[in-house]
């Protein structure tokens, strides 16, 4: 009876060990789950404002380029309209996760929600339509402007998934610029930077293009 008694209490005990290492690896794979479920930090108003506009000033791009290659057939407007196409997309998927509403409900050429827009890609399409080096001086001024606005909506927020989307499209904007400038040297043409400095124009121009961002 001693004998039995004693091998029943072994039995319980060595059950709820059993129990207890079972339940700490169980703890252990949720504390895990927990730990790796991503936390969304709502965006601020100029967060929200970047993104929205950044991304329908990629499909202004792309639009005019669409548009160029169309008038002009030049393969640099087809290569570069399929980048800003990527850089839509992007800047799209950043609005899905934070749940902001896509001002691209019309991915039409040269429909925009913004009325700005849509009176901007008429007069780049204007100009780009005259000869082929104004189209591609269109081109450049285009690349000038995202670089600049996209330099100053990296400024307003410290998100790193929204800073490394901006560093891609800034890097690929910046390969645009010297494609344009490089082709333009080709029509004896040559262009002046509107929206960055010059000192920041020739910096870019002058460095290698990157590639694999």
């Amino acid at each position: 009876m001693k004998l039995t008694a004693a091998f029943t209490a072994f039995a319980l005990v060595a059950g709820l060990a059993v129990q207890h290492a079972d339940a700490a690896p169980r703890r252990a794979r949720q504390a895990t789950c927990e730990q790796v479920v991503p936390v969304i930090v709502p965006l601020t108003v100029e967060e929200t404002n970047s993104l929205v506009q950044l991304r329908q000033e990629e499909k202004l791009a792309r639009d005019v380029y669409l548009a160029m290659h169309a008038a002009w057939g030049l393969r640099i407007f087809a290569n570069i309209a399929a980048s800003e196409q990527r850089h839509m997309d992007a800047v799209g998927n950043l609005l899905v996760r934070y749940g902001v509403t896509d001002p691209v409900a019309d991915a039409t050429a040269g429909v925009f929600a913004d009325d700005a827009f849509t009176a901007l890609y008429e007069e780049l399409v204007a100009a780009g339509n005259e000869s082929i080096a104004a189209a591609l001086g269109v081109g450049a001024m285009v690349e000038d402007l995202d670089i600049a606005d996209l330099e100053t909506a990296a400024q307003l927020t410290e998100k790193t998934d929204i800073l490394s989307v901006y560093g891609r499209l800034l890097a690929g904007s910046e390969n645009h610029l010297r494609a344009f400038v490089a082709w333009l040297a080709e029509w004896s043409e040559t262009y002046a930077p509107q929206f960055i400095t010059q000192e920041r124009f020739d910096e870019i121009v002058t460095t290698t293009a990157i590639r694999g961002r």
